[in-house]
């Protein structure tokens, strides 16, 4: 692990964007684009130098507080960094440091590491049985000791976890579902064999959907429309509010200038008639599956499935090390309102992944106490 001395700087977005092209793993939430899909934040592209050399960058995103001229300075994702390579300390002191000189109180972080895996086999199995009350009851598929050394580390420099229960908290899970498109030693898996990771009732409805006469297309921006009018049914459904249509759009929009083919439109139509929609974005070697959207009507076609094969088809064929389906909770409690997410989606493969979670490091402790304090109330 190298000690060198490491210095923080901006960076121009075109600079950033060429780091990032050389680099694996990288979230979508942290390439330059990004910021401007984010109303109500101001995108920042920041690079960390060994000398003359840029060997990490990350994308903070800064959201003003209410009165004072002050940011909440926020890294979700990253940064893009090798931490086997550069001390914690190394990178977290210099960005630190930068960030208050620029008028920033507090810096809440979510390195995205993968802490700890658990099969989708043994999450499904052991879901709602006597003994097993949360994740941390079962036995762990794998476990990375860098990933638990950063957050030692964090610790050790003043950052603090919050503790989000079993519930779902702002910013970004630390637990999420994904579905493994590589085996152990990094080969490709085909669809068969992702397959074989769904429950036997998942397998059969979606050979029965690819069966049928549905229709899989990918779509463009202007058939953004298509997916919100499916989208605004699901919110409805499920008494969520949702996002406008502006929204998606300038996501599809602005992914897609910056990396062709990095956000993609799945419709599933029978006859003329949409029946289920989904948005998956690719970043580096990542897919995440990241809004979806289905009719109430012709559910024996079982349409999300059938746009399920073709995403993990598609991911597969990209060279993406996983299928990320979102977050879920810790807990292995039916009677938990969050349980059937957690159910629905390890029947889909999904192992179940802890991350390092979100960090905050006070940097005006004043300011940082009142914020949280106001953040708090709004809560109530």
């Amino acid at each position: 692990m190298s000690h060198n001395e490491l210095h923080v700087r901006p960076i121009s977005s075109t600079e950033h964007s060429a780091f990032l092209a050389t680099a694996q793993d990288v979230s979508f939430l942290q390439r330059p684009e990004w910021a401007a899909v984010k109303a109500g934040w101001r995108g920042e592209s920041l690079g960390w130098f060994d000398g003359d050399k840029l060997v990490g960058a990350a994308l903070v995103l800064h959201r003003s507080a209410p009165v004072i001229k002050k940011t909440l300075a926020y890294i979700p994702d990253g940064p893009v960094i090798d931490f086997a390579e550069f001390d914690p300390e190394a990178v977290l002191t210099p960005l630190a440091s930068y960030l208050k000189n620029r008028g920033a109180f507090t810096l809440k972080m979510g390195p995205g590491r993968t802490v700890r895996t658990w099969s989708a086999a043994d999450v499904r199995k052991n879901l709602g049985k006597e003994g097993f009350e949360q994740l941390s009851d079962l036995e762990v598929l794998s476990e990375s000791a860098s990933a638990l050394a950063l957050n030692d580390a964090l610790s050790k420099l003043g950052f603090t976890k919050e503790d989000v229960g079993l519930d779902f908290a702002a910013g970004q899970p630390e637990y999420v579902a994904r579905v493994a498109l590589q085996d152990e030693a990094g080969n490709q898996l085909d669809v068969d064999q992702v397959m074989a990771s769904y429950s036997a009732t998942t397998r059969n409805e979606t050979r029965k959907a690819l069966k049928s006469t549905l229709k899989v297309e990918v779509g463009q921006v202007q058939d953004m429309a298509r997916f919100h009018a499916l989208y605004n049914h699901t919110a409805d459904r499920q008494e969520f509010t949702g996002r406008p249509l502006s929204y998606f759009e300038t996501m599809h929009t602005v992914l897609n200038a910056a990396v062709p083919g990095s956000c993609t439109l799945y419709i599933a139509s029978n006859e003329g008639v949409d029946l289920a929609a989904s948005i998956v974005i690719r970043s580096s070697n990542l897919a995440w599956y990241l809004y979806g959207a289905s009719s109430s009507e012709q559910r024996k076609l079982f349409a999300p499935k059938a746009i399920m094969q073709h995403m993990v088809a598609d991911s597969i064929a990209a060279g993406c090390r996983y299928l990320d389906q979102g977050g879920v909770s810790a807990t292995l409690d039916k009677e938990h309102h969050l349980s059937g997410l957690t159910k629905f989606k390890t029947n889909t493969g999904c192992d179940i992944v802890q991350t390092n979670g979100e960090w905050d490091l006070a940097l005006n402790k004043p300011l940082a106490w009142a914020f949280e304090k106001y953040m708090n109330w709004r809560k109530k």
